[in-house]
């Protein structure tokens, strides 16, 4: 694959991710949330700016598997997530970390069920 294949492949599948079904949020290594898709702003309430100033535990308390992902590198969860008006939604997800641009990020892909 040349580069400008590379290329063409980055950007359609981060498009395919911003405006799929599933909620995706990544969050750095202080569980700042540093990326969220549409439906993750959608499934919360929040927009992009507002759910990136928040962390993972303003929206999740105790995060179940949250330190077995940091160990094991991938866990498939279960969460109850806080929206913006305060009601909460149960949050399937497999989340696991990655090297992104040189830094490490945890990355939870999920739909609400």
């Amino acid at each position: 694959m040349g580069v400008a294949d590379a290329l063409i492949q980055t950007s359609l599948l981060g498009e395919a991710v911003d405006n799929g079904p599933a909620a995706v949020f990544v969050a750095d290594e202080n569980r700042r949330y540093i990326a969220v898709s549409k439906a993750a702003c959608e499934l919360l309430g929040y927009t992009r700016e507002e759910l990136l100033a928040l962390r993972v535990d303003d929206v999740a308390e105790n995060v179940p598997g949250w330190t077995e992902m940091e160990q094991s590198r991938t866990v498939l969860g279960e969460a109850e997530l806080k929206r913006r008006d305060g009601s909460k939604v149960t949050f399937r997800y497999v989340a696991g970390d990655t090297i992104v641009a040189g830094m490490p990020v945890f990355v939870s892909v999920g739909i609400p069920g």
